[in-house]
């Protein structure tokens, strides 16, 4: 799906390594004989490459997932989640591994990488309990001789379309519920960072997973295309940009599978005079620049209800100043952006909020990185008085971009941050208790930070946001994500008396 994959069939004899696809519990190389570059972000330069799907190796994978299911599916809770506890503990003894895979594939820092990989686990962890929310219920003598009761059964084969942003987090939001209810899972990849999920693939293989139950195909719009349509699928889950989200949702319902699209952001901080504002600084620091801003939680604008936001702006671009930009192996503070292409769009938005009438006070193009001068760099960038017109405002940047926008009242900035076309995140900072749960209340977002600048949901509650950051019902993880990835049957249970008998054709009635 990215504008810059880049197929190179003519390296076929490249000495490069290659990341394949992972069936029936091991490496599948396929014939699509089209590939795509993988970089070190850090360096510029491509270290190997990852086998795009074609036609054949769809079918294959979707065909090993469908052949495991039945199994799979009739497998004991207690035997699913003796392996998704093994699966935990190995994830966890491991993480530095996957730590180490991810950055030199997205750019990352160290630390960062090993926060999103715990914050995963979280999810395994969740689900190494589902036998708790695989309850049905139970109605006994509803009607005279009658029980009713429920059950929650497993979907079959399910389909995850990942980013490249989170190449471990945000899988594991689906995978292990997915995977304890008994379904079989593909897991297609992003392009640019694909490494991780055949790690991943491997360690399940370590703990015990059979076979076809857990299959990574990598690709590019054909695999996309492939599971959203192929009659075996039953549901996909999505994450990524609201465009392409949009096009998830409506092609994957059209072909009758559940979908959970989950699409972009515009997240704000609403910040009340009264609030901490060394603590506001350093939230919108760690917001608005973890991950080189590439993440959908990010805080990409501040709201300052005058008159703070002069005092707010000097503290924010005084800690900017330590930051130190660099190879995410050598300790910097953020690493590169993930592609050349991505590095150059994000920066095309500090030059069109210039253009609109706003301030650069922090320009990131003009960053000294600590490593290799042909990394893809672009420093955390600071803008004062965005025009909310700007497309640097109304756009989702998924960089470290930070704009700041004036208010003069609390119900001016809750207004502002209503308008929006997105309502993923938003935080509030003040220590007016009365005024954070009217915001809480008012705002028209679906997750909300009360002085916490990413309000990400722990696994036991769910993650999605409103409008346009979700398609579909259903969120990610938590409950919702239970009955996602599950469907109901009602059994209406009579064991009849010897005695009774007759022939009676009216409609049966309560008695």
């Amino acid at each position: 799906m990215s504008t810059d994959t880049q197929s190179t069939a003519a390296m076929s004899t490249d000495t490069l390594p290659v990341v394949t696809h992972w069936i029936d519990g091991a490496p599948f190389e396929g014939d699509s004989a089209r590939f795509a570059d993988v970089y070190d972000p850090a360096l510029g330069v491509v270290t190997k490459r990852v086998a795009l799907a074609g036609r054949a190796e769809i079918d294959a994978a979707i065909a090993s997932a469908d052949a495991a299911f039945p199994a799979w599916r009739d497998t004991s809770l207690a035997r699913r989640q003796t392996i998704l506890f093994r699966f935990r503990e190995l994830l966890d003894a491991k993480k530095g591994e996957l730590a180490e895979l991810i950055t030199s594939e997205h750019g990352k820092v160290v630390s960062d990488a090993l926060g999103e990989i715990s914050r995963g686990q979280e999810v395994v962890e969740f689900a190494c309990g589902l036998s708790h929310h695989l309850k049905g219920e139970f109605s006994e003598q509803v009607s005279t001789g009658i029980d009713v009761y429920s059950l929650r059964q497993p979907l079959g084969v399910v389909g995850i379309i990942s980013p490249f942003n989170f190449p471990a987090m945000v899988p594991a939001w689906f995978f292990p519920i997915a995977i304890a209810a008994g379904n079989t899972v593909v897991l297609k990849p992003s392009e640019k960072d694909p490494s991780a999920a055949n790690w991943m693939a491997a360690l399940w293989k370590e703990a015990g997973l059979p076979d076809g139950v857990f299959t990574v195909l990598h690709g590019d719009k054909e695999a996309v295309d492939g599971l959203l349509e192929h009659p075996d699928v039953r549901s996909i889950s999505f994450v990524g940009s609201t465009p392409i989200a949009r096009y998830v949702y409506e092609t994957g319902t059209r072909n009758g599978k559940r979908v959970q699209a989950l699409g972009g952001a515009k997240n704000h901080m609403l910040v009340l005079p009264d609030a901490d504002l060394d603590l506001v600084a350093d939230a919108a620091i760690n917001s608005g620049f973890g991950s080189a801003g590439e993440r959908c939680m990010a805080i990409s604008v501040v709201v300052a209800v005058e008159p703070v936001a002069d005092e707010l702006l000097s503290k924010i671009s005084d800690r900017m100043a330590g930051l130190r930009i660099g190879d995410g192996r050598r300790g910097c503070d953020m690493g590169p952006l993930v592609t050349a292409a991505h590095r150059d769009k994000v920066a095309s938005y500090i030059g069109i909020a210039a253009e609109d009438g706003a301030s650069v006070v922090v320009d990131g193009r003009d960053v000294n990185p600590d490593g290799d001068a042909n990394g893809f760099w672009l420093g955390p960038t600071l803008l004062d008085n965005v025009p909310t017109t700007s497309r640097a405002y109304t756009e989702e940047i998924f960089g470290p971009v930070l704009s700041v926008v004036r208010v003069q009242t609390y119900k001016e900035g809750v207004d502002l941050i209503n308008s929006g076309a997105f309502g993923n995140g938003t935080a509030i900072f003040t220590n007016d208790g009365g005024a954070a749960r009217r915001f809480q209340n008012e705002i028209q977002v679906g997750m909300i930070g009360i002085n916490v600048p990413i309000p990400v949901p722990v696994a036991t509650f769910s993650f999605g946001g409103w409008k346009d950051s979700l398609f579909g019902d259903t969120k990610a993880h938590g409950a919702e994500g239970v009955r996602f990835f599950t469907q109901q049957k009602a059994i209406t249970s009579r064991w009849l008396d010897p005695s009774h008998g007759g022939i009676n054709l009216g409609f049966p009635q309560n008695d």
